[in-house]
């Protein structure tokens, strides 16, 4: 083991807990509930914006494009669909990728309460927008205000390492994680419910003001990320010492790749680049285990989700809990290393599964090593970072995985649906490979 890194180890006493982990975990639970309420009706609104906009225009040229795309790798229309609204998450994610370093390090300067506000508040605004988004552009500009505001997780994230010791850092960041998790699992059935709920089946002249079939999933996140800015007001108290925030320089948007470079501490740097690797490799098998499951054990839709609440299960319960556990007594590094095999394990046995408990068995794999890899990576950035950069840097961990989920879908998916699902999971069980090699020139931080 390399000797213990001389960056930050004791820039600071052990901070004053001002606020409790319960309220950041809530915080976090209410954001990611609204925000996951849109993912299992992404199909529906593919179909009705492309119905409604897609036969002139710029919509029409793009759903063109998308089906000379198909016709080239040999498939069907219906595939032109699917490369359409993963260019939609694209873009979404890009805008994260974007503005999360910027949210991150203006929490820096001007304190995490403040800024938790402002982003919240914004995305409010993105939600009420596509309440009355009837036509596509309209759809577009909320994903815009909402993207543009996507700073919460990060804040939130730099408020966990405001209020934690160094020796606890990490297992409190299985926090993050736990949230993560019930919010991903919560907000796609309440999406689902709302889903089924038209306002413009009982009140057609509703259409005139923009309610479209979805007002009412997105009248639901609207009154989540109210529900978030009331909690935030009344029960979010300051994380950041004024002490801490001397003589900050304003922020302004940067390229947040050249932000990673641009990084004085190496292993920061390489911390960054081996979640990175690993998001791309999670991605992959995320955009892709519904399809495998269909195609080989003809899954239908309500089977998939019970597959993928599974996953959402096992994820809470490791970072919840079993991470918290694990690291009292290991360091970072190794639990690292065992969350980074434990994942390239269950891909092999995902792209390799030739029967329906093979998959649970690799998803239960995958979902442990996952819950393993990101506190610990999470955790590790922490560590390395002075309290003063903590929102820039976790905002430049947050933005890297938004990169990954900007191109792997579509990646993922031409490499599925041109050579084959084992392909795919092969491939990211060597990326998990990758990152590990590179894992190993981590050094140690200093708790």
């Amino acid at each position: 083991m390399s000797a213990p890194s001389p960056t930050a180890g004791a820039d600071a006493p052990a901070p004053k807990r001002a606020l409790s982990l319960g309220v950041i975990f809530l915080t976090l639970l209410i954001d990611l509930i609204g925000f996951s309420i849109i993912f299992p009706l992404g199909p529906d609104l593919v179909a009705y914006y492309l119905k409604i906009d897609g036969h002139s225009g710029v919509l029409g040229w793009l759903l063109s494009e998308s089906e000379s795309v198909a016709r080239a790798l040999g498939q069907s229309h219906a595939f032109a669909d699917v490369l359409f609204g993963g260019l939609l998450t694209s873009f979404y994610a890009i805008l994260q990728f974007v503005f999360s370093p910027f949210w991150g390090a203006l929490s820096d300067k001007r304190g995490r309460r403040g800024v938790l506000r402002m982003t919240v508040a914004g995305t409010a605004l993105g939600y009420l927008l596509w309440i009355v988004s009837g036509s596509f552009w309209m759809f577009i500009l909320s994903r815009i205000v909402s993207g543009a505001f996507s700073g919460n997780l990060s804040v939130a994230t730099a408020a966990v390492a405001d209020v934690t010791t160094r020796q606890e850092r990490s297992r409190a960041m299985g926090i993050v994680g736990a949230a993560f998790g019930l919010g991903l699992v919560t907000g796609p059935v309440v999406g689902a419910a709302c889903a089924q709920l038209n306002l413009l089946s009982s009140h057609p002249d509703l259409a005139r003001y923009g309610i479209n079939p979805f007002s009412v999933p997105a009248l639901v996140s609207f009154g989540f990320c109210l529900l978030n800015l009331v909690w935030v007001n009344r029960s979010f108290k300051e994380t950041l010492p004024e002490s801490a925030r001397a003589g900050k320089p304003e922020m302004r948007l940067r390229n947040p790749i050249k932000a990673i470079f641009a990084l004085s501490n190496p292993d920061v740097r390489r911390a960054n680049i081996v979640a990175f690797v690993y998001s791309v490799a999670f991605v992959a098998m995320e955009a892709s285990v519904t399809f495998l499951a269909a195609q080989r054990f003809h899954y239908s839709a309500g089977q998939n989700g019970m597959m993928l609440g599974f996953l959402g299960l096992c994820s809470i319960i490791t970072q919840g809990v079993i991470v918290r556990m694990i690291l009292k007594r290991a360091s970072e590094i190794p639990v690292l290393w065992g969350g980074l095999v434990s994942t390239g394990v269950g891909l092999l046995a995902l792209g390799l599964s030739s029967a329906p408990w093979m998959l649970y068995v690799g998803l239960a794999f995958v979902a442990t090593g996952s819950g393993l890899v990101n506190p610990s990576t999470t955790g590790l950035i922490s560590l390395y970072s002075t309290q003063d950069e903590q929102g820039k840097v976790l905002g430049i961990f947050r933005s890297l995985g938004s990169l990954a989920r900007a191109f792997t879908p579509m990646l993922a998916g031409a490499v599925f649906f041109v050579s084959g699902s084992t392909s795919v999971f092969v491939w990211a069980a060597v990326l998990t490979v990758l990152a590990l090699a590179l894992s190993t020139r981590l050094t140690k931080p200093v708790r």
